[in-house]
């Protein structure tokens, strides 16, 4: 006799706030995981670029180097090093354990709203407000890019990278999803202007949000519309949206404070996450754990579902 199989337990969503991190680094930017969620990057209104540790809430190491705000940072698959992004129009390579400068990358016309390496870190992508994305070598020393996509009509605001993929979202209202092996181009139009654009972790669909206050989940392949966000606020900020660690929830930042869970299939509200009182301006979710980042004005958030007990008594342990 088969026993019937255990029920599939309900993705766990990390609602409880374990530790406020104030970066004293002027207004967060951006916040992001590094590869393994062991770590998180701030983008500073200061100038600089701070690495933190996840589990304490303390601060590993500053980056100085930019002439004005940072907007965005991505960290390699392997942890050696950080590409980041500024209003002063360039995009800095950096060396994460000596803190230093590797190369600072002048190209684009305007500031650079988004940055991201791609997964073996040779290639640094780079979206700007000039309209252009801009591919830079890590490893040459050659300082213009080795390509130039310049199809956006207005400039990029969100760009993301997997594998031989690329999705750009654009202030034309145009998600663009380039595919670099077969030199094709697809673009689905949205509309209102893109905010953040990311992939699912499945690789099959595509997820957008943009200044009408709503986020769309399309079919990569069909560009078919699969599911429409709303309820949160998004009118004047470029904030972000992802998906769960396991494609079970879509998020949003807001204007209002809060961040949005949504059920992907059903498209229903599923949490409504008080953050504070200002806009949430950036977010990422951990790579494979029910674990969130926010921030708020100069401040960041890390959200888990389930209190960090064993820290608690670790620190009661020194």
């Amino acid at each position: 006799m088969a026993f019937p199989q255990p029920r599939p337990q309900a993705p766990q969503l990390p609602q409880l706030l374990l530790r406020t991190v104030d970066c004293q680094q002027g207004a967060v930017r951006a916040v992001r995981f590094n590869a393994d969620g062991n770590y998180l990057l701030t983008c500073g209104g200061d100038k600089s670029l701070k690495l933190w540790s996840v589990s304490r809430g303390t601060l590993l190491k500053t980056y100085t180097g930019h002439g004005y705000e940072v907007l965005d940072v991505d960290c390699s698959f392997d942890n050696s090093q950080l590409c980041s992004c500024s209003s002063d129009k360039t995009v800095i390579l950096w060396d994460v354990g000596s803190g230093q400068v590797t190369r600072k990358l002048r190209g684009h016309a305007g500031k650079v709203n988004c940055v991201q390496f791609n997964e073996e870190a040779t290639v640094m992508l780079s979206g700007s407000i000039d309209g252009t994305v801009r591919c830079w070598d890590t490893r040459s020393r050659r300082m213009e890019p080795i390509q130039i996509l310049d199809e956006a009509r207005d400039g990029i605001s969100s760009l993301k990278v997997s594998e031989h993929e690329l999705l750009t979202g654009s202030v034309d209202g145009r998600v663009r999803r380039y595919d670099l092996r077969m030199g094709q181009l697809h673009v689905d139009f949205i509309g209102s202007p893109i905010t953040c654009v990311c992939f699912s972790r499945d690789g099959q669909c595509t997820l957008s949000s943009s200044l009408d206050s709503t986020v769309r989940l399309l079919d990569k392949s069909s560009g078919e519309m699969l599911g429409e966000y709303s309820g949160h606020v998004n009118k004047g900020y470029k904030l972000d949206c992802c998906l769960s660690d396991k494609d079970t929830h879509v998020l949003s930042c807001s204007e209002d404070g809060h961040v949005y869970f949504w059920d992907l299939v059903e498209g229903s509200l599923t949490l409504k996450l008080p953050v504070g009182k200002a806009v949430v301006q950036s977010l990422s979710f951990h790579p494979t754990e029910p674990r969130l980042l926010t921030s708020m004005e100069g401040c960041v958030q890390v959200w888990g579902a389930e209190p960090e007990d064993a820290a608690v008594e670790d620190v009661k342990a020194e």
